[in-house]
């Protein structure tokens, strides 16, 4: 396996971008290694790679393979091509802020390059995003350990662990860096529907782990607060205002509404890369909207939604800044109002 625990990866040696596809978990791991532009396209468009650190990731990768490959003979012509490509893979999931910084990052990068250099600057800039997130991802589980420490459980919603970055995760990183210190955290899984990314992700890489990992179904969480079963909440996010409000995977607000009733701590946890500046308010965060067939389908044998009946399918909601606690960050713990301070 050419990963060796990470998510996504860059074979430099033979120009492929690589990634697991997240779609066979639990019941088949795979590894996928392209320079292909559909393929690309459509793995973050099918969430085969997902998360909002991991997509930003693979994209940086993506477009230096890509562009790896280019006939390009100016550097006129190679900025185009590579224009060309970052407008289109923006459109693959407009709410993950992650997707838009990496194009962006190496658009800078491809500013101050010649036609020379324009290739090999490229592929330094994605093979750091690579070292980075491992880093920043370190850096908010050592933070978030601290905070877990009178910790026994902890609910998550989706998935922010490391198959939604390059390694450790986001809202997982304090249990995997809490156990490497020798403290094993319980972890609750929502299942989160419709796309179980918390039944087939969560619960893969935590019992892969070797932690203690129970799954129960979105609607079960009331239960396992009012019943003392969690001392905290941690999840991850694909976008946050400049007010502290959160885009993340349908659902998260009920989580955070729950545990603001039952005195429960609800942390997010995420890199500072996933502050959008140019939104103000969870208000101006356009959401995702996807197949109904998904709710529907996906899952089952024959059709289990009346052909006639509608099918609403957001894929992420808005948690509003007054529920969170307080950010985990590569940069410390902040309350909403504090973090201000920092973008």
């Amino acid at each position: 396996m050419f990963l060796d625990g990470a998510t996504v990866g860059f074979d430099t040696v033979n120009n492929k971008a690589v990634f697991i596809d997240q779609t066979l978990l639990p019941n088949e791991y795979k590894e996928v290694l392209t320079d292909d532009y559909n393929e690309i396209y459509d793995a973050i468009k099918l969430l085969k790679v997902r998360g909002a650190p991991a997509i930003g990731v693979f994209t940086g990768i993506s477009l230096a393979v890509l562009m790896n490959k280019s006939k390009a003979d100016t550097y006129e012509n190679l900025f185009a091509e590579l224009k060309d490509y970052c407008e289109k893979l923006v459109l693959c999931r407009p709410t993950a802020v992650n997707l838009k910084w990496a194009t962006d990052e190496m658009l800078k990068v491809a500013e101050i390059s010649c036609e020379e250099n324009f290739k090999e600057n490229l592929n330094n800039k994605a093979l750091e995003m690579i070292e980075d997130d491992i880093a920043i991802c370190r850096k908010i589980g050592e933070y978030g350990a601290k905070i877990l420490e009178n910790c026994s459980s902890i609910l998550t919603h989706c998935n922010a662990g490391r198959l939604a970055t390059v390694k450790y995760g986001t809202a997982l990183a304090p249990v995997y860096v809490a156990k490497e210190k020798g403290c094993d955290i319980k972890v609750f899984a929502d299942e989160t529907r419709p796309l179980l990314q918390g039944a087939r992700l969560t619960a893969f890489e935590l019992c892969d782990a070797g932690v203690d990992t129970t799954v129960i179904c979105d609607n079960m969480a009331s239960f396992v607060m009012k019943n003392g079963l969690v001392d905290a909440v941690l999840v991850g996010c694909d976008r946050v205002a400049l007010n502290g409000d959160i885009a993340n995977k349908i659902g998260t607000n009920g989580v955070a509404i729950l545990a603001k009733h039952y005195n429960i701590p609800f942390y997010v946890c995420m890199p500072f890369s996933t502050f959008d500046k140019n939104i103000k308010t969870g208000d101006d965060i356009v959401i995702e909207m996807r197949e109904g067939s998904e709710i529907g389908e996906m899952w089952y044998e024959k059709t289990m939604i009346p052909q006639n009946a509608k099918i609403l399918n957001p894929a992420f909601d808005i948690t509003d800044h007054s529920l969170i606690t307080a950010f985990i960050t590569e940069k410390g713990v902040f309350t909403p109002d504090e973090i201000k301070k920092y973008i």
